[in-house]
């Protein structure tokens, strides 16, 4: 099979780049399967296993499709013209308005499908071999935040409130400044408190397998969330709000979930009786390109077979009613 992945970001990521890491890990497994791979992607991309085509602005993106390719892959809105090849749609973050999706849309788990009426998902997964494996015997001295920090419901605040109510607790932000404009002029300071900006490849390996768990407090329904898969790969239970895909992804062996910051302080507190190794095995298990790949070869053949993967074409239920969820 030739798959044709579609991305209006230059891959490879050099730092963070979610949706990058992605479709560069389904790419290079989709080749070790024995399946022909090539990227349609903006000027600047590279690519040492598949072939790179150049996103041309100026034309329709129908017409950039290579001839011989069996199923187009989208990772961002398809375009309105008609299009021949079959195809499938990744929606990778969440929508906030009532546009009707593609009939051939795919979610990133099942509780962001569900928010769109819809049940065609598939969880991301990463090529763990670009991943150390743990020292178990590593001194653990921090907890840590992994995301935007600046991105308000990812809730840094609430972060750091959890942490700075347990005595002695540090808690090292991957992701954020101290000092942030974008959310309004604010400094935050506090001695336990250590910010690192947005950090990638080696040094953030280094800080997450230096963590003790991963302080999630998040404010909205999360799509997905590699900074959860990754955590429990470093060996980090995750302790974050039950939103989104949090209660499919962290069930009781590997962390805990609530929106009362109370009751992440106790968890904080109680956070060794999770298993590292339990923690790094069900991430390495679960959430793999290799499984992730083989989901998406079970969507590729359904619409191969000229059937749509949803019944009703998706769209957002509307269901938060204030761009914030609880959080106390």
């Amino acid at each position: 099979m030739h798959v044709l992945i579609v991305h209006n970001h230059i891959i490879p990521v050099l730092r963070y780049g979610g949706t990058e890491r992605v479709i560069w890990y389904l790419g290079k497994e989709l080749v070790k399967m024995g399946h022909k791979v090539s990227y349609l992607v903006p000027k600047g991309s590279t690519c040492p296993f598949a072939d790179i085509y150049t996103i041309d602005p100026s034309k329709p993106l129908v017409k950039q499709i290579p001839e011989g390719i069996d199923v187009v892959h989208f990772n961002n809105d398809p375009p309105n013209e008609q299009l021949k090849t079959p195809y499938i749609v990744t929606v990778h973050g969440n929508r906030s308005d009532y546009a009707v999706l593609d009939p051939n849309t795919v979610f990133v788990s099942n509780n962001h499908a569900a928010r769109h009426g819809s049940n065609s998902f598939v969880y991301n997964g990463l090529d763990w071999d670009d991943y150390s494996v743990p020292n178990w015997n590593t001194r653990r001295k921090y907890v840590h935040f992994l995301g935007d920090a600046a991105w308000r419901v990812k809730n840094v605040k609430g972060a750091i409130q959890v942490v700075t109510n347990v005595p002695h607790e540090q808690l090292f932000v991957l992701g954020g400044y101290r000092l942030n404009i974008r959310m309004g002029f604010r400094l935050t300071f506090h001695p336990r408190i250590k910010f690192f900006g947005m950090v990638g490849g080696s040094k953030k390996l280094a800080l997450l397998q230096g963590s003790k768990g991963l302080i999630f407090p998040v404010r909205w329904h999360e799509p997905f969330g590699l900074a959860l898969t990754e955590s429990l790969y470093s060996g980090c239970p995750v302790l974050g709000t039950p939103y989104g895909s949090l209660p499919e992804i962290i069930h009781s062996d590997v962390g805990f979930l609530s929106a009362k910051s109370n009751e992440l302080v106790q968890a904080l507190k109680e956070r060794g009786q999770y298993s590292q190794k339990r923690c790094h095995e069900y991430a390495r298990d679960c959430f793999d390109a290799g499984t992730m790949a083989r989901a998406y070869l079970d969507k590729y053949h359904i619409v191969l077979n000229n059937q749509t993967l949803n019944v009703t074409p998706p769209q957002w239920q509307g269901q938060q009613s204030s761009k914030f969820l609880p959080w106390k």
